[in-house]
């Protein structure tokens, strides 16, 4: 989406070929579909650390979720950072990457969807921008022993909710998937999945901690308890879910998408 810079296209191609890659079958079948059949749609961002350049973030944000049911289910928004000096410490890409959630909620225009709470710590949340909720996932060059989220540049991938809608952990379809995509983690990655990889509304399931995985017990991310992001709000708290409003009372259960 947008222009190619000149470090872009080298991007693009290096993720097709891990994807597509017969030899070692990438885990996330859904991604695996979604470049197959041209659901996937890329865009890039000059720097990690200059929050001047974000704005562009937020605009392909806009534009791809103007489009994103014309493409069919298998479809995600991949946005590439250009790398820049050497490989940081996984806890440094997690601040970035929470940075950048951080900007992209403060400068939205849209109001936070009803159905999604405020609170992070409830099972319902789930990141939003424009008015759509989205699954978020990070890729980032320190990911080594966790490959499904390794790269050789930062980029974050947006999914939304709506992609999952027929998937739920409780249909035959989501838990077939699912069982797939833990079988090509085993085999793919040095390290056991994630146990914060959950299903989505499960009581006991916090979607933001499936955002950004560590990459092993010890590293960035493990003993992270509060989530990062702020919701804005008037008085400048988090706003919470209201009491004796329930928010699982008024959804039904999808599968999260694991890669």
């Amino acid at each position: 989406m947008g222009d190619i810079p000149e470090w872009g296209s080298a991007c693009v191609r290096e993720l097709r070929e891990v994807l597509l890659s017969a030899e070692s079958p990438f885990p996330c079948t859904f991604a695996v579909a979604g470049v197959k059949r041209d659901g996937l749609r890329f865009g890039f961002v000059d720097s990690l650390d200059d929050e001047k350049t974000w704005g562009r973030l937020g605009d392909l944000l806009t534009g791809y979720l103007e489009r994103y049911r014309d493409l069919g289910r298998e479809t995600s928004l991949v946005v590439f950072f250009r790398q820049e000096g050497e490989v940081r410490s996984l806890s440094e890409y997690n601040e970035r990457f929470w940075s950048v959630l951080q900007h992209l909620h403060d400068t939205d225009t849209r109001p936070w969807p009803a159905e999604v709470p405020r609170d992070s710590d409830e099972a319902w949340w789930e990141f939003s921008f424009g008015g759509t909720p989205i699954f978020v996932v990070c890729n980032t060059p320190a990911h080594r022993l966790r490959r499904s989220r390794h790269s050789p540049v930062f980029f974050i991938t947006f999914q939304p909710r709506w992609v999952f809608e027929e998937l739920g952990a409780d249909t035959p379809a989501g838990a077939a998937a699912r069982r797939t995509i833990r079988k090509r983690l085993h085999r793919y990655d040095a390290v056991p999945a994630s146990p914060e990889l959950g299903s989505y509304g499960d009581p006991d399931n916090r979607e933001w901690r499936q955002y950004f995985l560590p990459d092993g017990a010890d590293e960035a991310g493990a003993e992270q308890t509060r989530c990062p992001f702020r919701h804005r709000a008037a008085d400048g708290a988090v706003a919470r879910q209201p009491t004796g409003e329930s928010s699982t009372s008024r959804r039904t259960p999808k599968m999260v998408g694991e890669s």
